[in-house]
């Protein structure tokens, strides 16, 4: 019998400053929590691991924030409790987020020692005039000497993270950006559109002209996929290209439906049928741990329907797909109403039907928000016929809060009280 295994993923809230578009969960100038937040992290932790068991963990992922500037130090400290439980496999995938600005090459030395094997710097751009405009703190020099090191030190699987339609971003800009980033020779390259969301420094440039429209960023995104093909980097997600065999197994995790499990403020879980979410404030979630208080921010229970959707949605945007057969395992109802969308989709050049899995094309995933929608109709639709108040219930549906008691599942899933702090234990 297979052992289950699981992810871990462990948000470090810590930035030497913000970037104008970023939107993730971050604090820039809270040096000073730092010992406490480890104090709780590694606490968590330690309360966590037996009830992980039997699972043994295959992934571990730092993200951010900017887990480099919080210290090697610190980092190596979190990788060794881990290891204490026995459970993390020799051959986990271990992956740190770092910013070139605060990558030292003896930080690097320190993280590989730990176990640390994998890399995923954050660059950007080779444009020094773009990232000072965006709020980068390093030039396109520091990646180029990040990598030097890095490989300096034993680092064989390393990501570039770079962003497309940029203010003043222009085509030029783009390829320049590809071409210096392909001759650092990473493993793995990560390019995201740029999104402004509300909040951000940078949202009031939401409109402005200075921001590449619609059509410019869709000629980047696609001038990206044919680069990175011609040189044997290939897709296998929306925004994820690599050499093959070094796709990023945490991430598969979630485009899968894989179980992981996260620490941290604003952290994410996913284990069997159940979700749940950290408190997105550094405080909350240090007292929530160091003072049994209240950090769940969101939860519920996933039933087999919503299953089907997150596989229809997850699963489409990975070039690896879907399959009746798979989603008919998950969910156990009709898929011709899926597939027949699909295959008009495939009549516009949006979807390809390759040896039973349907994914879809560069194209296709440039419109794949509104493609996805189309087929959780088709889905809705076909429930409906049996449940007629289901559209207005998906329509409406808020996710549930926490229950004042836990069910009995729940406590299965996790094992002994206590894995997660509610308020029955303040």
């Amino acid at each position: 019998m297979d052992v289950p295994r699981i992810g871990l993923y462990i948000h470090i809230p810590f930035c030497a400053s913000k970037c104008g578009y970023c939107d993730f969960y971050s604090k820039a100038g809270c040096e000073g929590d730092m010992p406490r937040y480890q104090q709780a992290l590694r606490t968590h932790l330690r309360e966590c691991m037996p009830r992980i068991a039997p699972a043994y963990i295959d992934t571990v992922y730092f993200g951010g924030g900017t887990p480099s500037y919080y210290g090697a130090r610190r980092i190596a400290e979190i990788l060794a409790e881990i290891k204490a439980s026995g459970q993390l496999l020799r051959t986990a995938e271990i992956t740190v987020e770092a910013n070139p600005d605060s990558l030292t090459r003896a930080d690097l030395r320190r993280l590989r020692h730990a176990g640390v094997n994998r890399l995923s710097i954050g660059m950007q751009s080779a444009n020094n005039d773009i990232l000072k405009m965006i709020g980068r703190r390093h030039n396109f020099q520091q990646v180029e000497m990040a990598m030097k090191h890095a490989r300096m030190e034993g680092f064989d699987n390393v990501s570039l993270d770079l962003i497309y339609g940029l203010p003043s971003q222009s085509t030029g800009d783009w390829a320049e950006t590809l071409s210096r980033a392909l001759e650092l020779h990473p493993e793995h390259i990560s390019g995201y559109g740029l999104k402004l969301e509300p909040g951000t420094a940078m949202y009031e440039l939401k409109d402005s002209p200075l921001i590449p429209d619609d059509d410019k960023q869709a000629d980047m995104y696609l001038a990206m996929v044919e680069t990175l093909a011609r040189y044997n980097y290939q897709q296998y997600e929306i925004s994820n290209f690599c050499i093959p065999g070094y796709e990023s197994r945490h991430n598969y995790k979630y485009w899968r439906l894989d179980d992981y499990m996260g620490f941290g403020p604003g952290a994410h879980s996913c284990v069997g049928n159940v979700r749940y979410s950290y408190v997105r404030d550094l405080q909350g979630y240090i007292d929530g741990v160091l003072k049994s208080g209240d950090m769940i921010d969101e939860y519920e229970q996933i039933g087999d329907f919503e299953r089907g959707a997150e596989y229809l949605m997850l699963g489409l945007r990975t070039t690896w797909g879907i399959t009746k057969a798979e989603y008919q395992a998950i969910y156990n109802n009709r898929f011709e109403e899926i597939e027949q969308q699909l295959l008009e989709f495939q009549q516009k050049g949006w979807a390809k039907e390759e040896n039973g899995r349907w994914h879809f094309t560069p194209e296709g995933f440039l419109l794949s928000n509104q493609l996805i929608v189309k087929l959780l109709e088709a889905q809705t639709d076909r429930r409906a016929e049996q449940t007629p108040w289901l559209r207005d219930q998906v329509e409406q549906a808020e996710r549930e809060p926490m229950p004042a008691q836990r069910p009995a599942t729940f406590e299965e899933q996790f094992g002994r009280q206590g894995t997660l702090r509610g308020k029955e234990q303040e």
